[in-house]
């Protein structure tokens, strides 16, 4: 008889922590994929971080890269077919979700990225692959989005230690709320200071 489901999972959890940065490669990429592991991939990156600041920025870029990966097989498997299932999952939010990402596009898929637990972010990836957000602007928008979020959770590592994690639970909206906005307004900054000059307009 196999295992549960749960003592499975702690298993992969436990054997994740023994690889240091692979381990984090690793449980990024089911996490954003197959399966979930709530705050696990945060909490792995913390405990790695502190005992090695000056490898932070590896620990960062390795849970960042697994997660976009995850996050590109997960879109390419709704991309070869998995529209019934976005319907099924996503229910009354399903038509919501995809003007969302089907108007929205990188700016969307950025948002959703950032915002934090319990929003359903893997029906927004389900979401870009059946209604085929183009993959490149799929990915810069969670790699980006990523890159915020490990980066910023490693420097709270390094400044609050162990008090990282309690302190990200309590001020989590808060933390997400400010991070949002950051990356919409630079968002909309690099759309105005990029945006195609009329062929007629006249040089500086």
């Amino acid at each position: 008889m196999g295992l549960p489901l749960n003592a499975w999972k702690e298993k992969v959890v436990a054997f994740a922590a023994t690889l240091g940065a692979p381990g984090l490669l690793l449980i990024s990429f089911l996490d954003s994929s197959v399966l979930s592991f709530p705050i696990i991939n945060d909490a792995l990156l913390i405990q790695l971080s502190i005992r090695n600041n000056l490898r932070m920025p590896l620990y960062a870029a390795m849970a960042m890269t697994g997660s976009v990966l995850g996050c590109v097989f997960l879109y390419y498997l709704a991309r070869k077919g998995g529209e019934a299932f976005f319907h099924k999952k996503a229910g009354a939010r399903g038509k919501a979700i995809r003007h969302w990402v089907e108007r929205n596009g990188f700016g969307g898929m950025l948002v959703a990225a950032l915002l934090p637990p319990p929003t359903p972010f893997k029906i927004f990836v389900f979401a870009a692959g059946v209604f085929e957000v183009p993959v490149w602007s799929f990915t810069g928008a969670i790699a980006l989005a990523r890159a915020i979020r490990y980066f910023g959770v490693g420097y709270l590592a390094i400044r609050y230690g162990n008090d990282a994690l309690p302190f990200l639970k309590r001020h989590l909206w808060q933390v997400a709320a400010g991070v949002v906005v950051f990356a919409v307004l630079s968002y909309l900054a690099s759309r105005l200071l990029l945006h195609e000059r009329p062929a007629n307009a006249p040089a500086k």
